[in-house]
């Protein structure tokens, strides 16, 4: 619904299109192929797809550096945003009153206090979306466990690659070029849209629209599923009808792919109509969802973990986030609590904080407090497969994928030293030594750190568009030659 809703916000912008039909149609076209296709559809959609943002970013990157002499280049870039610093310095949010938010009121800098609140407030939503959203636990489940472990870090590598050279290339040419936005329009997301339309004319536009709706229907076939998913069975099949077929479960999930991309689309006109933004709905993800992560987290590692811990952490952290978030927005602005007000960096950061740390505390002192223990064995018991409406192969596929304990432990060690690394990186080593340096690139860091966005890149897109084609090569084979497989 956030995605719709950004994305009707860019086709207004570009297309002149009405904001409330453009958010109703585009899950609605989500949900034809969708309905269609099942899970494989969302598969070879978001291969396609990403195939598609990753080439029109690498268009950005060629623009922005090398072709386009609007930007003149690294060096021209560079010279740009020093000028822009001089005129329109960054002087908000601050932690300390008379100091500007960035480091000399510089771009060119991670001695940002509006990019440290930002990042706090990044990683605890999107921690809960990748902890509560059912689209990755659907697509982890479905993958042999090594795969899988190895799959989501390189995955989220080359995700980074997106956000990372997107800001370094289209974010930055905004303010080089001094693009004219409103902070409205901001919050839209019409930045990477206006940017491209100074630096490539219609053909940005067009190239942006296209990201964005490979972006939007990606992530929308996802969650049809996911939802269809968790309605189905653990809904349906464990409380109406716990013998039901395959051919009424099938029933029951094009239903509720129907009625949620129709929810969808609704909603999403809901949300622009109050004047929230995706910004706004991005930045309160975390205090809405965050109390669910380590919750979630410690009841699939911690076997003390009980029921009452984690359902107790996850409504009660969520209960004092949105008492902490509309507490210090109200302290903010005189007591007024309204979108302006909830929406300042300070509400926002602090309930997100807040969502997280609190419901992780609840929860370990409340499951000390019941001294529980679970079997893990036990899961196993409850786990029960439909396979009377399948063919011989699809069931024994299911069959196969049970995997030994051996097999299980070796992936779960394996993902936390990978994730443990590249998190400490990413989060840590990375921009703390810069942030708290204060320092402001000079031209030759800046041209490294851009070096660095291009390279991540590229190799991305190799792996992202490369890798598949390769693991597939027999399956392309066999489909190529014509051959048909004996029975």
């Amino acid at each position: 619904d956030v995605c719709s809703s950004d994305l009707a916000a860019v086709v207004n912008g570009l297309t002149g299109m009405d904001i409330s039909l453009a958010a109703m149609l585009i899950p609605v076209g989500v949900m034809i192929y969708t309905l269609v296709g099942g899970l494989k559809a969302t598969f070879v959609a978001d291969y396609m797809h990403t195939v598609i943002i990753f080439i029109v970013i690498l268009t950005f990157v060629s623009m922005v550096f090398f072709i386009s002499p609007i930007t003149g280049g690294v060096e021209g870039m560079y010279n740009k945003l020093v000028e822009a610093a001089s005129l329109n310095p960054v002087l908000e949010p601050t932690f300390t009153p008379g100091e500007p938010g960035n480091a000399m009121g510089a771009y060119l800098t991670m001695a940002s206090a509006g990019g440290l609140i930002f990042g706090v407030i990044n990683i605890v939503g999107n921690f809960g979306t990748v902890f509560v959203d059912q689209a990755y636990w659907q697509r982890a489940i479905a993958a042999q466990p090594s795969a899988t472990v190895k799959g989501f870090l390189l995955g989220g590598m080359c995700w980074f690659a997106i956000p990372f050279t997107l800001a370094t290339t289209m974010g930055l040419t905004a303010v080089a070029l001094d693009v004219a936005l409103t902070p409205e329009q901001v919050q839209l997301g019409l930045v990477v849209p206006a940017a491209a339309s100074v630096l490539m004319g219609e053909i940005g536009a067009v190239l942006v629209l296209v990201m964005l709706f490979m972006a939007v229907t990606s992530a929308g076939s996802a969650e049809l599923i996911a939802v269809s998913s968790l309605i189905t069975y653990d809904v349906y099949r464990t409380y109406k009808n716990p013998k039901a077929t395959g051919k009424q479960l099938l029933k029951v999930s094009r239903g509720v792919i129907v009625a949620f991309g129709l929810g969808m689309g609704m909603l999403a006109v809901v949300l622009l109509g109050m004047g929230l933004s995706l910004g706004f709905v991005y930045l309160a993800m975390g205090i809405l969802i965050g109390s669910a992560v380590i919750p979630i987290a410690l009841t699939i590692t911690w076997s003390r973990t009980t029921r009452g811990g984690a359902v107790a952490g996850a409504i009660i952290g969520v209960m004092l986030s949105l008492l902490t978030w509309t507490s210090v927005a109200a302290s903010e602005a005189d007591g007024v609590i309204d979108i302006g007000s909830l929406g300042g960096a300070f509400p926002m950061l602090y309930g997100n904080v807040v969502a997280i740390l609190s419901s992780g505390l609840i929860c370990v002192v409340i499951s000390l407090a019941q001294n529980k223990k679970y079997d893990w064995k036990e899961l196993d018991q409850h786990l029960s497969l439909v396979t009377d409406d399948m063919s011989g192969d699809a069931a024994a596929e299911l069959v196969k994928r049970e995997q030994d304990e051996v097999q299980l432990k070796k992936a779960f060690k394996f993902s936390l030293k990978g994730g443990g690394i590249l998190t400490l990186i990413v989060i840590i080593f990375w921009p703390m030594p810069l942030y708290f340096s204060g320092y402001v690139f000079d031209l030759g860091f800046y041209g490294l750190w851009v070096g660095i966005a291009i390279t991540w890149v590229s190799i991305a897109s190799a792996f992202i568009i490369g890798l598949p084609i390769v693991e597939s090569r027999k399956g392309f084979a066999k489909a190529f030659s014509g051959k048909k497989e004996s029975a």
